[in-house]
């Protein structure tokens, strides 16, 4: 049987970590991923909100450098939790599990507001990235 996934999108807030009650860590994240053919009627794109847990280093990894509005590219499978509520109603909730989560957008590009490097020297412009005039 084949049970993959592959989804980039942004999340929606920040991820959520938490322990099992044996220490092993556990993230829950939500990602804004655009659908690729717009509403005919629109021409506007729809937006799926889907929900991602990741375990272990992968929890750690992303409740350090994950926050809300940053891209991200999940690779993992997809997985049916049901369980039964407060009030005893039977809920279910469609989730992918994460094997690897990665970086989708740049630092820069993913906070605009952050400070120059101090590193940097003053009179120092970024180059376009016009690679026209390359020979090869």
């Amino acid at each position: 049987m084949l049970n993959q996934c592959n989804i980039m999108g942004r999340l929606v807030r920040d991820p959520e970590l938490r322990r099992t009650q044996a220490g092993i860590p556990v993230v829950s994240f939500s990602l804004a991923v655009e659908r690729d053919i717009p509403n005919r009627e629109t021409g506007e794109r729809g937006v799926d909100f889907i929900d991602v847990v990741a375990w272990r280093q992968t929890a750690e990894f992303v409740s350090k450098f994950f926050s809300k509005g940053r891209m991200a590219v999940v690779s993992g499978r997809l997985q049916m939790r049901q369980w039964t509520d407060d009030q005893g109603n039977k809920r279910t909730k469609l989730e992918i599990k994460a094997n690897n989560v990665y970086f989708g957008d740049s630092k820069r590009e993913g906070s605009p507001d952050e400070a120059p490097d101090p590193a940097a020297p003053a009179d120092f412009n970024m180059m376009d990235d016009d690679d026209s005039e390359l020979p090869f």
